[in-house]
């Protein structure tokens, strides 16, 4: 599998800032060619890359203002090999997070699911946030946990992903958030979903169903969108300008089994 990506965006400083964006192929995969440009106002700046205990490689800089552009662009070939699963992990992605509520839906959860376990109540999940939430863009705020979809019944991919995420940690099933580039998602973005510990190995639950899991390419893993977003800046206000967002696979089919188990690699 060849996986080609790319992501093109502007954003405006007010005065002296640190951004910080999460936007590179995690640290696991064979990147057959990479490239990395960020300017201020037109002028190249260096950014210092820092790599996670989890793999997700985030890129920092520092500039004094005005107009930043950033280009990145990455082939990978083949796949990574399966996430692991560290002890840490096990006990961190069962507590809940700011945006996944598993103690407020633990009632929930158990109503719905609770004779369930295993793969069957990973499918089961997905299929009710699928039926009980309508995909409208723009529909939520930054600030929407898995409680808040609930109630307004829509929500995008982070509030799905959100919503299997505090459900399944309910349920005593450690899962947590993934920020990807997606083959086949449209319209194209950056795209989120859950992984799911089941039968030793982190599974894909995409509640969305709006692009095949198997080309899904790892961009950033942590407990929810909090560790997850593709920019952060620290100091002065930063107003979003272009965001571009592309995504392919040399080897694109749909996916027709939606209840088989899938590892994001």
């Amino acid at each position: 599998m060849r996986r080609t990506v790319a992501t093109h965006l502007t954003a405006d400083l007010a005065g002296p800032a640190t951004a910080i964006f999460s936007i590179a192929a995690a640290a696991d995969y064979d990147l057959k060619s990479e490239s990395l440009e960020i300017r201020a106002d037109d002028q190249p700046i260096q950014a210092a890359e820092i790599v996670a205990p989890d793999g997700t490689r985030l890129h920092r800089v520092r500039c004094s203002g005005g107009h930043l552009a950033l280009d990145y662009q990455a082939v990978v070939e083949g796949q990574a090999l399966s996430a692991p699963a560290e002890e840490i992990d096990l006990i961190t992605y069962l507590r809940p997070s700011r945006y996944c509520e598993s103690d407020t839906l633990g009632p929930t959860a158990a109503s719905e699911f609770g004779n369930l376990k295993g793969v069957p109540l990973l499918q089961s999940v997905s299929e009710w946030v699928a039926e009980k939430i309508v995909y409208v863009p723009g529909s939520s705020r930054p600030t929407d946990g898995a409680v808040a979809t609930l109630l307004a019944r829509q929500g995008v991919c982070r509030d799905f992903a959100h919503l299997c995420i505090a459900l399944l940690r309910s349920l005593n099933v450690p899962a947590r958030l993934a920020a990807v580039y997606a083959p086949g998602l449209m319209p194209m973005e950056f795209h989120a979903v859950a992984e799911a510990y089941v039968d030793e190995a982190w599974h894909v639950v995409d509640a969305t169903k709006l692009a095949p899991r198997y080309s899904l390419l790892r961009v950033a893993t942590g407990r929810d969108a909090a560790d997850t977003a593709f920019l952060t800046n620290n100091g002065a206000t930063l107003t979003l300008g272009e965001l571009e967002v592309t995504a392919v696979v040399d080897d694109f089919a749909t996916e027709s089994d939606t209840s088989e188990l899938v590892e994001l690699r």
